[in-house]
Order: structure tokens, then sequence, then C-alpha cells
């Protein structure tokens, strides 16, 4: 089965990044560039997972978690966050919003897909 991915992150390099990786694991990946053009995708595109920088333009990661939750009463879609931050109050925050999971950036591909896997309960990890 393959996975619906939406990937929001502000650095297209990011966002080329999280393609390559996620396309060699077989993933389909939609992009956002921030929060806001997130919420849209994530209202049209009805994504099996979610990963979302923090700190970017617009609305940040900390927004489109808690935006997003108001949209998916009915669904509960993971949430991973992939960002430089590490201070654990933001980690809590992000939970509080509704954050599936934590992630530090540089990621490990194989890590990645693992994690992805593990939220959704599909592929190799369960």
């Amino acid at each position: 089965m393959s996975l619906n991915v939406l990937a929001i992150d502000d650095s297209k390099t990011m966002r080329n990044l999280l393609g390559a990786a996620l396309g060699r694991a077989g993933f389909t990946v939609d992009f956002a560039e921030d929060g806001r053009q997130g919420l849209d995708r994530f209202d049209q595109s009805d994504p099996d997972v979610v990963i979302t920088d923090i700190n970017m333009p617009n609305l940040d990661g900390f927004g489109f978690i808690e935006g997003a939750r108001k949209l998916a009463r009915d669904r509960i879609v993971p949430i991973l966050v992939l960002t430089t931050e590490s201070a654990p109050e933001l980690r809590a925050r992000a939970r509080s919003a509704g954050a599936t999971g934590w992630i530090v950036k540089p990621f490990d591909d194989q890590k990645l897909v693992w994690a992805i896997e593990r939220v959704t309960g599909v592929g190799g990890a369960t």
C-alpha cells in the first residue's frame, strides 16, 4: 500500500530531500511551503500522514497542527514534526496541539520511513 504524505516546510531544499527520501520508499508526496498552504492541502488531499516543520512564515507548525486537528475532528491523521528544534517545552507544546511524534533535522531516510510506517501501521514496522 502506498501512503499519501503531506510534507510542509518553507525550505525548498528540505522539500526536495523529503521528496527524494519518501519517493524512494514508494510514498506519494504532496508539498506545502507554510502552515497556511498546508491547511489548504490537508483539507483537499486527504493525506495518510503529515510531516511539518515548526518555524515557517505565515503560519508556523504549531498553528498548522492546531488548525488541522480542528478540520479533522473525525479523522486522526498522524502528524510528525520535523524540525531543528529540540527543546522539551516545544515538544510538549506540539504534543499538546495534537502532534503524533517529533523528529530532529537532519533526518535519516530509513528512520523517517520507519517512523511514518510506525505511526500509520503500514509497511515494515507492523
